[in-house]
């Protein structure tokens, strides 16, 4: 483990740390203002970017401006625990393959208190059966992380019910599987977690599945007909507590790859250390070549 990965989790620590392991720090921090979900200006100056509304929601298309003769298009979920707006960081990674020639959507789904499942799933498969109009069948690639990984999955898992066809892929950091964080192997995990605890992200998944089942596989796709699976990817530090429950998920398919970094705290490719810029390029250069081929 790097010098970088060892600050940073001594700074998430004192700084996040609280938030996910109090309840009254949690609900407060779910009751606060969110972060401006617009793409930064460093973003909108290279990269060619659209904005539209789609079942009331928005969505942006971060395109190359100039043609790269890529065949697929991303979809990119982000994380936040279903409570906390996207951030630079997911700006940064999806710019990053926006510059290797992809084009990414990024639907900024609806967040807690005021939103739950429900909404996303009014909104999500629309922007996704756009993408499939846009882009054709097998052309479309789910990607995400933490929360957003899980709803990646809980949409892949849903769509044959929508007769609609699979994603070409998945490309996942660290996805969030179960909201209701039952496996008792969380525990043993959750001391080294220098970002997320039990506390509150048990209050997230019962907020998040308020009027719905929080085993249903669109809430926490741990339980999803793995059939269903097509070709997945994983990224996940073993410092994390979804880091068992995707143990559990990659033990139940041949068909999920899975990437771990000892000592690697939450979402670590989405950090500015020598393992996260290392896994980023990764990422970046697995979904290229999967959008050519």
């Amino acid at each position: 483990m790097s010098v970088g990965m060892t600050l940073i989790g001594w700074y998430l620590r004192y700084s996040r740390k609280p938030i996910w392991s109090n309840a009254s720090r949690f609900l407060a921090n779910e009751a606060g203002p969110k972060a401006n979900p617009e793409p930064p200006e460093t973003l909108t100056r290279v990269h060619e970017i659209t904005k539209r509304t789609i079942a009331g929601f928005v969505t942006y298309t971060v395109k190359p401006r100039q043609p790269s003769g890529v065949i697929r298009a991303v979809m990119y979920l982000h994380g936040g625990g279903y409570v906390n707006e996207i951030a630079p960081q997911h700006w940064a990674l999806i710019g990053r393959m926006a510059d290797a020639g992809l084009t990414v959507e990024v639907p900024i789904y609806g967040l807690m208190p005021t939103c739950t499942w429900a909404d996303a799933y009014r909104f999500v498969p629309a922007v996704y059966q756009e993408m499939l109009r846009r882009h054709g069948e097998g052309n479309v690639i789910l990607a995400g992380d933490s929360a957003g990984g899980g709803l990646a999955l809980g949409l892949t898992s849903v769509l044959p019910d929508l007769k609609m066809p699979a994603p070409h892929s998945l490309m996942l950091i660290s996805p969030w599987l179960d909201v209701t964080c039952s496996n008792p192997e969380i525990h043993a995990v959750e001391p080294r977690d220098p970002w997320l605890g039990l506390v509150g992200a048990r209050i997230a998944g019962e907020h998040w599945s308020r009027d719905g089942d929080p085993l249903d596989p669109r809430i926490s796709p741990l339980h999803m007909d793995i059939s269903r699976l097509p070709p997945t990817t994983i990224y996940c530090g073993t410092h994390d507590i979804v880091y068992p429950d995707i143990r559990l998920f990659r033990g139940r398919s041949p068909k999920v790859d899975l990437i771990t970094c000892d000592g690697a705290c939450h979402v670590y490719p989405l950090l500015p250390v020598p393992e996260g810029k290392q896994a980023a390029q990764e990422i970046v250069e697995q979904l290229t070549k999967a959008a050519r081929a």
